[in-house]
């Protein structure tokens, strides 16, 4: 792929590959930084970009990119708290968990594939398909594991509902 080329596939994919980090990171400069590492990296390999699903295949890259800056935070953030634990007993952080409220604590109560799956489907409005080859996962595999993170994205959604009421009659219906 020429200078060219790459410069329409830039222009055109970045908005999307922008929106996908921006999802799934905390502020707008870390999705500028991602979005900007995505592009450094299919720089590199435009060769092996595929011409119908660059969208995806930049996609698959950014997930890669946010995989590894998720690993560097929680290693970051061990170090912190062995650092300051060497002051405080370790006793100070059994209750640093917050207490779940709404769908983003639901969310963040699914194992990251389940919420991974789920962010893709309804944020990026990726098919089964799409997610399929995204993952590397077969359509039917993708299909099974979103129906089963809907589902228990409900039961977190169902038990921090607090009218019990209305919870009872959801579980009878």
């Amino acid at each position: 792929m020429d200078e060219e080329h790459f410069s329409a596939l830039f222009a055109a994919q970045f908005p999307d590959v922008w929106r996908f980090a921006r999802r799934r990171t905390t502020s707008e400069t870390d999705a500028d930084d991602i979005t900007a590492e995505t592009f450094a990296v299919a720089w590199r390999r435009r060769d092996d970009i595929p011409g119908a699903d660059a969208r995806l295949w930049l996609f698959g890259v950014a997930r890669r990119i946010l995989a590894n800056h998720r690993r560097e935070g929680v290693r970051r953030d061990r170090l912190h708290l062995r650092l300051v634990s060497i002051d405080r007993p370790p006793e100070a952080y059994e209750d640093a968990e917050p207490s779940p409220q709404g769908l983003w604590s639901a969310l963040a109560a699914l194992d990251e594939d389940d919420r991974e799956l789920l962010l893709l489907r309804a944020w990026d409005s990726l098919g089964a398909g799409e997610i399929a080859t995204l993952l590397d996962l077969t359509p039917a595999i993708v299909s099974s594991r979103l129906h089963k993170a809907r589902l228990k994205l409900d039961r977190h959604l169902r038990n921090m509902d607090p009218r019990p009421a209305l919870n009872e009659r959801r579980r009878h219906a």
